[in-house]
């Protein structure tokens, strides 16, 4: 019996997904109904001020694109995770994913949080 749990505790700790967590702080909206995607590497972040950080560093409109065009001929299937606070212009969050779609990019997703807080 303390082999089986062992043996699953293992497979857990190994199959599970570590997401660092960015410092740029964020206030994420929240929703009930989720389904989770795997996360990659191409994550940006809109703070509350409509700066855009790509990996946590700063970028304009344009590297951005230069970005998400170099992730897209690296491989077809990147996605894209936009992690924008919740009181950020709806327009920036649209720019970003004009300049994704522009550049190649055909699975955008947004980060959220559940009713309880954890992300998803």
């Amino acid at each position: 019996m303390v082999d089986t749990l062992f043996l699953m505790l293992a497979f857990f700790v190994v199959t599970t997904t570590f997401v660092e967590q960015p410092s740029i702080r964020l206030d994420l909206p929240s929703i009930k109904h989720a389904d989770i995607a795997k996360l990659e590497d191409l994550i940006v972040t809109i703070d509350k001020e409509g700066e855009m950080f790509l990996k946590q560093k700063p970028v304009t409109a344009w590297e951005l694109g230069e970005a998400f065009r170099e992730a897209v001929q690296k491989r077809k299937e990147t996605i894209l995770i936009l992690r924008a606070d919740k009181d950020v212009n709806y327009g920036s969050v649209i720019a970003v994913m004009d300049i994704a779609r522009g550049a190649g990019l055909k699975r955008i997703t947004a980060l959220t949080t559940s009713g309880s807080g954890q992300q998803e």
